[in-house]
């Protein structure tokens, strides 16, 4: 049987579901409910419609007051309370084509979720549709072709540990329950990446449900302008339900762990990073993070760092972080990789309520680091970061135009956040952290469409996706004519 139509049998996906989850049909008929439009009019989707799509799906429906509504609609970040007027909760790719069409015919404004981490609050939607793909999960690997196949809504942790069971791997971000979706759309950066690539440069193919509601599939080989676009166009072409991932032989162990300093040794940090970080070999990553704690806690300076190579190389790898001289806390040691990649799903900074900013680094010249570090200001009422994602190395060697993500010149992606409680009023904090990234966005060139700030104007995401944007409108007109997958760092189908 041909992999896909295997992916694709509603079988394989019930199988991957959550063993708690049961499918239940909706009780009693639907009410006519209150929706809006993709272009924000005010409509009315009719109960027998909604019962008519709910009859279609082997997966759930769910209305406001429904079980599970609550859960699907919220997202990691708490500062979004979006309530969709309705939610499908696929477990197949035909399931998901019901919906696609279900919106299309009614206009609705749509929204994907994958692991609800979207920093602008795009994968859920007010009074619109959204499709909660958290019950399409499964990894099936294939470790004589060393190649994986998955699902659309499954989560990386999923993957690495499928993988890694076998000796395998394949790059795939820093937190184990970011979705795989959306990851991978918008590029997909990882602890590995700077040795094995983004994950878009390991995937082989996809399966695609497009604006029309049809399944279509996606390689080099068959819809190569599709297969370019969604790698790094993130989700403005359709629903991805499976994804075929490419792996590399891996043993479990690296070098991995964090290096702290107090803040005050946080410009020594920085210059060393700042020289370093271009230069470094392709199996190490490192990532600096300047934090200040609510409250006048003391500040850190602090180094993650994860090596692939050797362990026999590992301290030469270092050397030049050694010479910082001694830590408050050293933490680098053999770890397995999937607790590495673990370590961060509690510390996530997108499981408080929270703003950030961000933007890629093609350089690193001097005069960044005194205004990285002297304008992260202590706050009493909120906790501030400064931090990079660490990128180049095997990722920065492919053509800008080879795929759709367009910043392979990137030595880091770049961020500032400001956590704060959910009960008060965000708006100075958020003051606060606009101002700081305005002294910093003059040293970056465009944002990850992942980290995509909330304010991104249609010119902004124009401007990020570089040389590669009017081949991206055109594609966008050929399989989303009327912007149906619009929640995104959307790329209108009519842009000059």
């Amino acid at each position: 049987m041909h992999r896909r139509h295997f992916l694709q049998s509603s079988l394989w996906a019930t199988a991957a579901l959550p063993a708690h989850f049961v499918l239940a049909a909706r009780s009693g008929h639907a009410p006519d409910v209150p929706a809006i439009t993709g272009g924000g009019q005010e409509i009315k989707l009719r109960g027998a419609d909604i019962d008519d799509l709910a009859a279609q799906l082997q997966g759930q429906l769910l209305l406001a007051g429904d079980q599970g509504y609550d859960k699907s609609r919220l997202l990691l970040n708490p500062s979004f309370d979006k309530r969709p007027a309705l939610i499908a909760l696929p477990t197949n790719a035909v399931d998901v084509q019901s919906a696609v069409k279900f919106a299309k015919a009614h206009d609705l404004l749509l929204a994907v979720k994958c692991g609800g981490h979207s920093h602008s609050g795009q994968s859920s939607c007010d009074k619109g549709m959204q499709i909660d793909l958290s019950h399409l999960r499964g990894v099936r690997v294939d470790a004589q072709r060393q190649r994986a196949s998955v699902l659309g809504g499954t989560l990386l942790g999923q993957v690495d540990q499928a993988c890694m069971a076998r000796n395998l791997v394949t790059p795939l971000g820093t937190v184990s329950h970011t979705g795989v979706g959306g990851l991978t759309l918008g590029g997909g950066f990882g602890r590995l990446a700077r040795r094995y690539g983004l994950a878009i440069d390991n995937l082989e193919s996809v399966d695609v449900v497009t604006a029309d509601g049809q399944l279509r599939h996606a390689s080099a080989e068959e819809n190569a302008d599709l297969f370019w676009g969604v790698r790094g166009g993130g989700g403005n072409f359709g629903v991805v339900t499976m994804f075929e991932f490419r792996l590399h032989p891996r043993q479990p162990e690296v070098i991995a762990g964090t290096i702290n300093f107090p803040f005050a040794r946080a410009r020594d940090v920085m210059s060393m990073w700042a020289d370093y970080a271009p230069a470094a070999p392709d199996d190490l990553y490192v990532d600096p993070l300047l934090i200040l704690p609510a409250g006048g806690q003391p500040g850190t300076a602090m180094l993650e760092i994860c090596y692939a190579g050797t362990a026999a190389q590992a301290e030469s790898a270092l050397a030049p972080i050694r010479k910082l001289g001694k830590p408050d806390h050293d933490g680098i040691g053999k770890k397995n990789y999937l607790d590495v990649q673990r370590a961060n799903d509690y510390g996530d900074s997108r499981a408080v309520a929270s703003y950030l900013k961000s933007g890629f680094l093609s350089q690193l010249p001097n005069e960044l680091v005194p205004a990285i570090v002297d304008g992260l200001q202590p706050d009493p009422g909120r906790t501030t970061l400064w931090f990079c994602q660490h990128c180049g190395g095997a990722s920065k060697r492919v053509p800008e135009a080879a795929t759709a993500f367009a910043h392979r010149d990137a030595i880091a992606n770049m961020m500032a956040v400001v956590a704060y409680p959910i009960n008060g009023d965000p708006s100075a904090h958020i003051a606060a952290t606009r101002n700081y990234w305005k002294t910093l966005e003059p040293f970056t060139r465009g944002f990850y469409v992942n980290d995509m700030p909330r304010e991104a104007t249609s010119a902004d995401i124009g401007e990020s996706f570089r040389g590669n944007y009017q081949r991206l409108v055109a594609l966008k007109k050929k399989y989303d004519p009327t912007n149906l997958f619009r929640l995104n760092a959307n790329i209108k189908p009519t842009a000059a």
